[in-house]
């Protein structure tokens, strides 16, 4: 355990390649989750620059543009998450609700068994009854 703790506290360092430069990132994250953040970055970057408009830009302009993108990008995501988060409240409700109906149905299906082995055994009873009522005609 205190060695699973040890790694949690430690960072990772990897180099990344981003929009042509190279740049060493650290953090508690995997590598491979650090170069899957970079790659996100130049994906972004590229699809940018395959606009003609977007190149002719100033750098600045560019810059704040992929950030624009990169915070919408966010944006739409937190609203998708939050979207999911109120369905899989509501799927939980309905799973909820359903389970307790299950259990009510169950509770009734073992009264209503409770009550047929009642009748069946009444039903027994007087059928002995009618059985012992006969002998008796018989016997006299």
């Amino acid at each position: 355990m205190k060695e699973k703790m040890e790694k949690m506290g430690s960072k990772n360092y990897t180099d990344v390649l981003i929009a042509g430069k190279i740049y060493t990132l650290g953090g508690l994250e995997e590598e491979s989750y650090l170069q899957q953040v970079a790659s996100y970055l130049n994906d972004k970057i590229a699809g940018l620059q395959r606009q003609d408009g977007f190149r002719k830009q100033p750098e600045d302009y560019q810059n704040v543009m992929t950030y624009l993108n990169i915070a919408d990008d966010y944006f739409k995501e937190r609203e998708h998450a939050g979207l999911l988060a109120a369905q899989k409240e509501e799927l939980e409700k309905e799973t909820y609700r359903l389970k307790h109906e299950l259990v009510s149905t169950q509770m009734k299906l073992e009264a209503i068994k409770v009550e047929l082995e009642k009748y069946k055994a009444l039903e027994a009873l007087e059928s002995a009854r009618g059985s012992d009522n006969k002998q008796e005609q018989q016997a006299e």
